[in-house]
């Protein structure tokens, strides 16, 4: 009916499904334009289990709610195939969301606030992202460059963090610290070589 796969309409109450072959931004572009003239909005595809724990099939069902669109899974496997209602078209609450949501966003804050700066370059994949973990473990190579050796005590007193450089030296994530005596490092070959990268952001935050 007016090119909707779908139409159903029950007490006044305007339904439309749209199906499609598969779950993206086309078909969920044509679902909220549907929301102009429907009171209830469906997307059905077909149920494709190797996409159904992705991030990105999560991140999309998020959409989904966000916009009031109700999702259908449709299972060919069978005779008769079955259909699985995996989102109901119902009023999304941001506030609601915000609070299960909440543990992420005190992660989000810790980080921020940890960080001397920020140098990630949004959108541009292939760069290497700069994290608070990372900042620490710049600082702890820039004095071990500047100084040799030197004890977690020492580099403590220089002004790394107190609770987490000895976890950074020991874990030695990047490869760039080597231990030379007990609670003693210095600067390994691939650190000396990696920093080189960071060179800008050890000036700019005097890490030295």
């Amino acid at each position: 009916v007016k090119y909707c796969d779908v139409v159903a309409v029950k007490e006044d109450i305007f339904l439309v499904v749209e199906m499609k072959t598969s779950l993206n931004l086309d078909v969920i572009l044509q679902a909220t334009i549907r929301q102009r003239t429907a009171d209830i909005v469906y997307v059905a595809v077909p149920k494709k289990s190797r996409v159904l724990f992705t991030k990105r099939w999560k991140n999309i069902l998020y959409l989904l709610r966000r916009l009031e669109i109700g999702l259908l899974l449709v299972d060919l496997k069978f005779e008769s195939p079955r259909v699985e209602e995996v989102i109901k078209p119902e009023p999304f609450s941001r506030e609601r969301s915000r609070k299960l949501s909440v543990k992420r966003r005190n992660m989000l804050l810790k980080e921020f606030s940890a960080r001397y700066g920020d140098y990630n370059t949004g959108g541009i994949s292939g760069e290497k992202l700069v994290t608070a973990y990372r900042e620490l473990a710049l600082h702890i190579a820039a004095l071990l460059e500047k100084n040799g050796s030197l004890s977690i005590r020492e580099l403590r007193e220089l002004g790394t963090d107190d609770k987490k450089t000895a976890g950074v030296l020991q874990k030695n994530f990047y490869g760039w610290f080597q231990r030379v005596d007990r609670g003693v490092y210095e600067l390994s070959e691939k650190g000396k070589k990696e920093i080189e990268e960071y060179r800008d952001i050890i000036e700019h935050n005097n890490m030295l």
